[in-house]
């Protein structure tokens, strides 16, 4: 992994929460000296034919503002001594995103997101969920908080904080942390949410020893993974937090004021999406700081690996 990102894909929809994310894009775009595209999806859904006459009335505006928006951007970009390519599609935006991360081969792909809760999320759902389960690369999620540094002011990522649950996908995120954040000079914080144990009826001291032998199995596993992230000369440390993963994990982050985090997803669809959920959607809605989600760590055949993989 000599370079972590080469090409840099940036979706767009011109809202506060893109403006924010367009600085990350080009702080990582400077940082791994990567190429940048820009792209903007002009919504159709199946079944609008796009020659019928309103239709084409309504795509023709959205072009006309789009190519507006994205010569402006570039404008910009081009006057911080940036060079980037910017294109517009037109279909449903998050297949049209995942479609040219494909095309460009993409290694890391950056959306603002809005962060909806509640009904809200229900009724409008996330495109930034939607792209993080379907996306063929990592995925940076920004969106925008009360008290955030302004858009034009550049991020600053210095602290990074990792939930993993010890599956192959969390370690591949934590993997890819260590690629991500050596160039940063950024610490790295391992996080894993102790759920509470199961009790039984009776109550039994049996349940009080399960849940003190647990936790000691899971604090020597986090002792031995951040002893592999210091000995690869990282500054790194781990936090072990009983509770309900998605509780347990925004109320810590939230509390030490991450500057970003890096997790897996395994990018579940359809039923299983709905029937498990997403520990990764819940943060993409509830966290306090832009949220990097990893779901297959690509890795040439020679490359030695830092931390220990899976066993799941």
């Amino acid at each position: 992994m000599a370079s972590l990102i080469k090409r840099i894909l940036f979706a767009t929809d011109f809202s506060t929460c893109a403006e924010r994310a367009l600085g990350y894009a080009l702080t990582l775009t400077d940082l791994w000296k990567s190429e940048l595209t820009v792209m903007t999806v002009l919504e159709l859904y199946p079944g609008m034919d796009p020659d019928y006459t309103v239709n084409k009335m309504y795509l023709d505006h959205l072009r006309d503002e789009g190519t507006r928006q994205l010569a402006s951007l570039e404008t910009r970009v081009k006057a911080a001594g940036r060079a980037i390519a910017t294109r517009i599609d037109v279909g449903i935006p998050s297949q049209c995103v995942q479609a040219v991360a494909e095309e460009i081969d993409a290694d890391l792909l950056v959306v603002g997101t809005h962060g909806r809760t509640g009904l809200d999320h229900v009724l409008v759902g996330s495109t930034a969920e939607r792209v993080v389960r379907i996306a063929p690369c990592p995925v940076l999620a920004v969106k925008v908080d009360k008290g955030a540094a302004p858009a034009t002011q550049a991020p600053t990522i210095k602290r990074i904080v990792v939930p993993i649950d010890l599956s192959t996908c969390s370690l591949d995120a934590l993997e890819y942390a260590v690629q991500f954040a050596q160039p940063l000079g950024a610490s790295l914080t391992i996080l894993h949410a102790m759920e509470p144990v199961a009790y039984g009826l009776d109550f039994s001291l049996s349940h009080a020893k399960e849940w003190k032998e647990q936790r000691a199995y899971l604090e020597k596993r986090l002792t031995v993974l951040t002893a592999c992230l210091t000995a690869h000369g990282l500054q790194a440390d781990y936090a072990l937090k009983p509770g309900l993963p998605a509780d347990s994990i925004t109320s810590y982050v939230t509390a030490q004021g991450y500057d970003l985090m890096i997790m897996g997803t395994h990018g579940r669809r359809g039923l299983s999406h709905v029937l498990v959920g997403s520990i990764a959607g819940a943060m993409l809605r509830h966290a306090p700081c832009p949220v990097l989600t990893v779901r297959r760590l690509k890795v040439g055949p020679d490359y030695q690996r830092v931390v220990p993989p899976g066993e799941s």
